[in-house]
C-alpha cells in the first residue's frame, strides 16, 4: 500500500503539519485505519479512497477518528493531485463534516470548510490555570478558544496539558492579533493524543470568522506559532471559509500489512 508523508501549510522544509496519506483501493475497515494512525504516530492520518467521481476522506489521530482536519486534507489533496491525477485542479471529498473541496492555485491549495463561529462563554479559574495565563475571553465552538492580548503572550505560552484535557472543547485553541500577519495562534489536543498540532487547519473554520467580525474584513495572513510553525491564507466567505496553503513532499514508500 503506498504511503506518504507531507508537510501541509509549510513555506519550507521541516516546517508546517505532517499528515500521512494513504490512498485506498476499496474500504478498509475503521479498526484497521485506527492501527496505522497509531503505528503512523502522526497527528493525523488520512485515508482517501475514490467514490464515483468524488472522493471519501477521513481522518485519525494516533488514539481516535476526528470530524474535521485542514492539513491532512491539504495533504491528501496534494498527493492526489501529484501522484494519482495531475491533470485535475478541482477535488471534491466527501467527509464527516459534508462534501469539502480544494482547488489547486499554483503552489497554494484552497480548502472549502464550514464556517464555526463560536458563542462567548464566562472565563472560569480553570482556564488560567491550564494555559498559565489569564485569558481576555472564551468562546466555544468544537473547540475552546481562548484570547490572549499580544502575539508574545501566544508564543511564549507552557500550558498545563493534564490541566487542558479538563477543560470543554475537542483543543483548546489560544489566539491573539498578529505581528507581521492578521492574528496569531497555538492549538493544543490533549484529549486526542496531541499535546500541541503543528499548523491546524479546522481551528481555523472558528479563529476566521471570529477575527472577521473582530477586525472587520475578510481576507487574512495567519501564522500558527508552533515549533514548526506555518502560514495560512484565509477568507471568510459566509457560511464557508477558505483556508490556502503550501506543502511540501516529505516521504513516499510503502506499508506492508
Amino acid at each position: 500500500m503506498k504511503y506518504y508523508v507531507v508537510d501541509a501549510f509549510a513555506e519550507e522544509a521541516f516546517s508546517g503539519n505532517p499528515a500521512g496519506v494513504l490512498p485506498l483501493d476499496g474500504p478498509m475497515a475503521p479498526e484497521r485505519m485506527q492501527k496505522i494512525a497509531a503505528e503512523n504516530n502522526l497527528s493525523e492520518t488520512a485515508f482517501v479512497c475514490r467514490e464515483g467521481e468524488d472522493y471519501r476522506l477521513r481522518w485519525f489521530t494516533p488514539r481516535t477518528e476526528v470530524d474535521l482536519c485542514g492539513h491532512a486534507t491539504l495533504g491528501a489533496a496534494y498527493v492526489l493531485a501529484n501522484f494519482v491525477e495531475p491533470a485535475a485542479g478541482l477535488f471534491r471529498f466527501m467527509t464527516q463534516s459534508g462534501l469539502l473541496t480544494v482547488t489547486r492555485r499554483g503552489d497554494l491549495f484552497e480548502m472549502d470548510f464550514p464556517s464555526r463561529m463560536p458563542r462567548e462563554i464566562p472565563v472560569a479559574p480553570d482556564m488560567e490555570r491550564a494555559l498559565g495565563v489569564a485569558p481576555g475571553a472564551a468562546y466555544l465552538s468544537r473547540d475552546l478558544m481562548l484570547t490572549l492580548a499580544s502575539t508574545e503572550e501566544v508564543r511564549g505560552l507552557t500550558p498545563d496539558f493534564a490541566a487542558l484535557c479538563a477543560l470543554e472543547g475537542f483543543g483548546v485553541i489560544v489566539t491573539a492579533p498578529g505581528e507581521g500577519c492578521d492574528f496569531v495562534s497555538r492549538f493544543f489536543v490533549p484529549k486526542a493524543g496531541i499535546p500541541e498540532d503543528p499548523v491546524t487547519g479546522s481551528a481555523h473554520s472558528t479563529l476566521v470568522p471570529f477575527w472577521a467580525k473582530r477586525l472587520g474584513k475578510t481576507v487574512f495572513v495567519a501564522r500558527q506559532l508552533s515549533e514548526r510553525g506555518g502560514t495560512l491564507y484565509c477568507e471568510d466567505a459566509g457560511e464557508r471559509v477558505k483556508i490556502a496553503g503550501k506543502a511540501r513532499l516529505y516521504l513516499s514508500g510503502e506499508l506492508s500489512l
